[in-house]
């Protein structure tokens, strides 16, 4: 019989195991993906049954679940594997902000919170919208966000809606409708004609190499190369759709396009 709200839950992605957390439900968590770091004890209080594209599913059968929350098609194969087992399963997909906030809130319902999880998502509606509001220059920095190297992938859509809300402007705009990373890549030229101020790049968990970005042929005539202004935003951060993007990730991109002058 199932259970409502549920009691055991595997999260195969960060964003919900945090999401829970905050609205202080993380005892329904018995099992993560082995990418989930935020709040850093879940590393030690709950076991880890997958990485992003790949699980355990003896592991997370094991732990039987009453619910299980994924993300994407991404994780397709591990889903219809679950559902074949009979485990009931909530795939999520959100891309942009509007997304990340429904999946707050549906979190919150699922496991009977729907109160608190619609006041974590408006203190975040609030939070954004305060960032936004914001006194800055009226030159908005040209912004180029590198999601991944080679080959070079622009950023994902709620990535470039934070850049606007820090007051960037992204230079490529229009794919962050683009859901699919293979739709989002670019031939370096793209960048170069594009001129941006500001490179921010998150190679999605591989330790970015500012020096390769300089080398490339060409791109010393851009701003943000020839004023070194190339800054790693962590992907555990910005790439993850949930809380950490909204707070700590966007004050990373609004730190990088707003430096604090250096004192005398």
């Amino acid at each position: 019989m199932r259970q409502f709200p549920p009691r055991r839950i595997v999260c195969l992605t960060e964003e919900t195991v945090e999401t829970l957390y905050l609205l202080g439900e993380q005892e329904r968590i018995v099992g993560v993906s082995g990418y989930a770091v935020r709040p850093a004890q879940v590393r030690r209080e709950k076991p880890r049954v997958a990485a992003f594209i790949s699980a355990d599913i003896p592991k997370i059968l094991a732990l039987e679940p009453d619910l299980v929350l994924t993300f994407s098609d991404l994780q397709a194969d591990i889903v219809s594997g679950l559902i074949r087992a009979g485990v009931a399963v909530h795939a999520f997909n959100q891309r942009d902000l509007a997304g990340i906030l429904a999946m707050i809130r549906t979190v919150g319902a699922l496991v009977d919170a729907a109160e608190r999880a619609d006041q974590l998502a408006a203190s975040y509606e609030r939070r954004l919208a305060t960032i936004e509001s914001a006194a800055r220059p009226l030159r908005r920095p040209k912004v180029y966000f590198e999601e991944w190297d080679d080959p070079l992938i622009s950023g994902i859509g709620w990535v470039s809606e934070l850049i606007e809300i820090a007051g960037g402007e992204d230079v490529l705009p229009k794919l962050r409708f683009q859901q699919a990373a293979k739709d989002r890549i670019i031939a370096p030229d793209v960048v170069r004609a594009a001129a941006p101020d500001v490179i921010l790049a998150s190679w999605c968990g591989k330790k970015v190499v500012p020096d390769k970005i300089r080398k490339r042929p060409g791109w010393s005539d851009i701003p943000a190369v020839r004023n070194d202004r190339i800054i790693e935003i962590k992907s555990t951060i910005i790439l993850q759709p949930g809380p950490a993007a909204l707070t700590d990730g966007l004050d990373a991109i609004v730190k990088a396009l707003w430096p604090a002058p250096q004192s005398a």
